[in-house]
C-alpha cells in the first residue's frame, strides 16, 4: 500500500489513496500493480488464474479489515481510498491484523512515525524558588506538552500547526507525519497541568511522571533541572566545619556534603553505611555545618544515650548537649545544641517534643521504627523539622516495606502509598532469585534508581572506605548434640509435628513457631529448654563444651570475647556457668539501666571485663566494644543482617586487632539446615529467611519435617 495524502481532495474526507499490488506466490520477487494485472500487461510470471487467486486473497482480506470489500466492488481493485480514521486503523491494529493474515503494508520512507510527547515542567508561575523547601511549597508545578519529531523538538509555528490539523497524517519538515489523535487533542489545548511536588521530584529523578492517568517522559526544566543536578552531584564536597575536634575521612566528607545537600533542600534521606564508619560523627559535623539556632533532636535506643552523649563532648566541645530522659525531664535553655531522646521517651512525650522548634531530627537505629503503623513510628512523624535523618545500618531487615517506612519519614510521599509501593515494586523485588524464578532484575534496577538519591549505603568493603581496618575472619563451628539433647529434640519434632498436620491457619503457624523455639533452646542447652535452675550445666550440651574450649584458648592469650545469644535466659545460664568457673564476666539486655550499660562499656573498654554477654537485640547496635577480638554467636540469628549488626559491635573503625568471629551450629539440626542454606542460597536467604521463622511457618507438612528433623551423623 502507498500513502498519496496530497492527491486526496478534501470534498471526498478522504486521507489517502492505497494501492493494491500482487505478488507471485511462487516467486515474491515478481510485484505487479493490480491495475497491471488486470490490464494484461503483467507478463510471464502471472498466470491465467492470477486474477481469481488476488480477488479470493482479497476476500480473506476484507474479512480482517471490512474496508476492503470496496476493492471488490470495483471493475480493478487496484486503488482504495480511505478515510482519516480507517488510515489510522491501518498505522495501528488494523495493519497488524492484516500482516498476521499475511497481507503486507508498504510505507512510504518519508512517512515518519516518531512523533513523541513530553511533558515539561516548571515551576507554576508565582512559585518560589529561591531556596523555600521543597516539600514546604504550597505552590504546585505546571507542565506543558513539548512534542519531538525524533529527537528534535518542534517550534511553536510547527505546533500551532499540528494544532490546527484535522487528520492523523500531517506535513511537517517536507515528510508526511503520524500523529495520534491523543496527542493532536493534547497540542490542541496547549494548557499548563498541574503536578504536585512528590510527582515533579520524580520527574526530577527518573525523568517520568504520570500525568492525566498516564505515565509520560517528561522533562526538567529550570529550577527542577537546577534541582535535579543537586541531587545526583555525587562528587561534591564540604570541607569539615569550624569547632569539629576531628579528622574526616574522605568518604565521611562526602557523606557529611550528601546529607548538607539534602536537608538543605528541605528532602532528607538514610545515611545507611556500614556500622562502625562514623554515621555519629558525620552527624555532629553536619549539626555544627548548618550552624542553626534551632537545636538538633536525636532519637536513639537507651543503649546509645551515653555514646550519643560522649562522642558530642569529644568531637564537638562546648555544643550544649541534653538528655530529654527520665522523669524530670524538661526542653528549657536547649537552644543550639543537640536533645537526646529514646524511643520510649518521645513515644510518650511526642506532644511536648513536637511542640518545639527543632533545626533537623534524627532517628539513630532508624530500623525502630521500620513498621510505620507502629505507635512509636506515627509519634515520631508528628515531631516537625525542616529536615530529618535516619541512620541505621540495615535499611532492610525483612522486607522493603521497612525500606519505604524509612524514607516516607525522612522524605514524605517520595515512593507513594504503602499499598501501592508494595505492588508496584517491593513484591517484584523481593520474588527476584526466590527459587521459584519469579524475579524481575528490571524491577530491582528501577526501584534502585529511584531510592539511590535518598540512600547513602557504604558499606567496609567497598574500595577506600576504610583499609586501615585489620582482617576478620567468620568460623562456622559444627557441635554435636549430647545423648540428653538428642532425645529432647527428636520427642519435640514427634510431637509437635502430630499437631501441626492437623492444624491450619493461625493455629498451625502458631505451633511451628512454638517448634523452632523449642528446637533451637534445646540446641542450646537442655537446661534452657525445661527452665531448670543453673546448678547442672557441664556435660550436657555440646554447644557450653565447645565454648569453654573457645574462652580457655583466649582467655590464656589475654584476649575479649563478646557472646551474643538471643535468648536472656540462656544468657543468665552462661553467666552463672561462667561464674562456677571464676572467669569474669557481666550480662547486657534489654532491662539493663542506662547508667549501668555505660558502666558496663567502659569496664569492658578498659579492660576491667574480658567476657561480656550480651542480648543480640538489645545490644546488637550502637555499642563500641573494640575492646574485643572475638565475637561468638552462641546461637544463630536467622536473618544474616542482624547477626552482622551484631559483629560490628567489635568490627568498626577503631579496631586494631584482627578480629574472629565464631558461630556455634549443632550439627544435623534445623540450625544445620538454615546453615547451609545462609551459605549457599545467600539471595535466596535475604529473600525467604529475611523475615526470620515466620517465614517458615508457610511450609508444607513434608517441607517442615524435613526441616526440623534429626539427622545423625558418622
Amino acid at each position: 500500500a502507498g500513502d498519496d495524502a496530497a492527491a486526496a481532495p478534501a470534498a471526498t474526507r478522504h486521507a489517502a489513496a492505497a494501492i493494491t499490488q500482487v505478488h507471485s506466490l511462487a516467486d515474491p520477487t515478481y510485484v505487479t500493480d493490480a491495475a497491471t494485472l488486470w490490464s494484461g500487461g503483467a507478463g510471464e510470471p502471472f498466470g491465467p488464474r492470477a486474477r481469481i487467486d488476488a480477488v479470493l486473497a482479497l476476500r480473506r482480506a476484507a474479512r480482517v479489515w471490512p474496508p476492503l470489500e470496496r476493492l471488490l466492488d470495483q471493475p480493478v481493485p487496484d486503488v482504495l481510498a480511505v478515510t482519516e480514521d480507517e488510515l489510522y486503523e491501518l498505522i495501528g491494529p488494523a495493519g497488524a491484523r492484516l500482516a498476521a493474515a499475511g497481507v503486507a503494508l508498504h510505507w512510504p520512507r518519508e512517512l515518519a512515525r516518531s512523533l513523541t510527547a513530553a511533558a515539561v515542567v516548571r515551576p507554576a508561575p508565582g512559585s518560589a524558588t529561591d531556596g523555600t523547601s521543597f516539600f514546604d511549597a504550597e505552590q504546585l508545578f505546571a507542565f506543558d506538552w513539548q512534542l519531538s519529531l525524533g529527537d528534535d523538538r518542534l517550534t511553536e509555528a510547527e505546533m500551532d500547526t499540528l494544532a490546527e490539523a484535522h487528520r492523523p497524517v500531517v506535513r511537517l519538515r517536507d515528510q508526511w507525519v503520524v500523529v495520534d489523535p491523543a496527542l493532536v487533542r493534547k497540542a490542541r489545548k496547549r494548557e499548563l497541568g498541574l503536578l504536585d511536588p512528590v510527582d515533579a521530584l520524580a520527574v526530577a529523578l527518573t525523568g517520568s511522571a504520570e500525568v492525566d492517568g498516564e505515565q509520560v517522559e517528561a522533562v526538567p526544566a529550570g529550577a527542577l533541572a537546577a534541582l535535579r543536578e543537586r541531587i545526583l552531584d555525587e562528587d561534591a564536597t564540604l570541607p569539615a566545619p569550624p569547632g569539629l575536634h576531628a579528622t574526616l575521612r574522605d568518604y565521611q566528607l562526602r557523606g557529611l556534603a550528601w546529607l548538607d545537600r539534602m536537608t538543605a533542600l528541605g528532602l532528607g534521606g538514610c545515611l545507611a553505611d556500614d556500622m562502625g564508619l562514623g554515621k555519629t560523627i558525620t552527624v555532629i559535623a553536619l549539626h555544627l555545618h548548618r550552624a542553626r539556632t534551632e537545636p538538633t533532636l536525636v532519637v536513639c535506643p537507651a543503649s546509645l544515650l551515653g555514646n550519643w552523649h560522649r562522642e558530642i563532648n569529644r568531637f564537638a566541645p562546648g555544643v550544649p548537649v541534653r538528655r530529654f530522659h527520665g522523669t524530670d525531664r524538661t526542653l528549657d535553655g536547649s537552644d543550639g545544641g543537640f536533645v537526646l531522646t529514646t524511643y520510649g521517651t518521645m513515644r510518650s512525650g511526642a506532644e511536648q517534643l513536637a511542640a518545639h522548634g527543632w533545626g533537623l531530627v534524627v532517628a539513630d537505629e532508624a530500623q525502630h521504627v521500620k513498621n510505620p503503623h507502629s505507635s512509636t513510628a506515627r509519634a515520631l512523624r508528628t515531631i516537625p523539622a525542616p529536615a530529618r535523618v535516619a541512620l541505621t545500618g540495615t535499611p532492610v531487615e525483612n522486607n522493603l516495606s521497612e525500606l519505604w517506612a524509612l524514607l516516607d519519614w525522612t522524605t514524605p510521599g517520595l515512593l507513594g502509598p504503602l499499598k501501592a509501593f508494595r505492588s508496584r515494586h517491593a513484591r517484584i523485588v523481593e520474588n527476584t532469585g526466590t527459587a521459584a524464578g519469579l524475579g524481575n532484575e528490571e524491577a530491582v534496577e528501577r526501584l534502585s534508581r529511584l531510592v539511590r538519591p535518598f540512600l547513602l549505603r557504604r558499606k567496609k568493603s567497598d574500595p577506600g572506605i576504610a583499609p586501615e581496618l585489620p582482617p576478620k575472619t567468620e568460623t562456622d563451628h559444627p557441635v554435636f548434640l549430647t545423648r540428653e539433647q538428642a532425645t529432647l529434640y527428636e520427642a519435640a519434632v514427634r510431637e509437635t509435628m502430630a499437631f501441626i498436620e492437623q492444624s491450619e491457619g493461625i493455629a498451625r503457624r502458631g505451633l511451628i513457631m512454638k517448634l523452632l523455639g523449642s528446637l533451637k533452646q534445646i540446641c542450646n542447652h537442655p537446661a534452657q529448654y525445661l527452665k531448670e535452675e543453673p546448678t547442672r550445666l557441664t556435660g550436657r550440651s555440646g554447644k557450653l563444651a565447645l565454648l569453654d574450649e573457645l574462652l580457655d584458648t583466649i582467655l590464656s592469650e589475654d584476649g575479649s570475647v563478646l557472646i551474643f545469644t538471643q535468648y536472656v535466659s540462656m544468657a543468665r545460664l552462661l553467666s552463672a556457668h561462667l561464674a562456677s568457673r571464676s572467669i569474669p564476666s557481666q550480662l547486657l539486655h534489654g532491662g539493663t539501666p542506662v547508667p549501668e550499660r555505660e558502666r558496663m562499656v567502659d569496664g569492658f573498654q578498659s579492660g576491667e571485663v574480658p567476657v561480656f554477654l550480651l542480648s543480640l537485640k538489645a545490644a546488637g547496635t550502637g555499642l563500641n566494644l573494640t575492646r574485643a577480638a572475638h565475637v561468638i554467636h552462641y546461637d544463630r540469628w536467622w536473618n544474616p543482617a542482624v547477626e552482622e549488626q551484631a559483629t560490628d559491635r567489635a568490627y568498626r573503625i577503631g579496631q586494631t586487632q584482627p578480629v574472629q568471629v565464631h558461630r556455634l551450629i549443632a550439627e544435623g539440626t534445623v540450625e544445620d539446615r538454615i546453615s547451609e542454606l545462609l551459605q549457599s542460597k545467600r539471595a535466596l536467604a535475604d529473600a525467604v529467611l529475611g523475615s526470620g521463622e515466620a517465614a517458615l511457618t508457610e511450609l508444607d507438612d513434608r517441607d517442615l519435617a524435613d526441616l526440623v528433623s534429626l539427622r545423625r551423623t558418622s
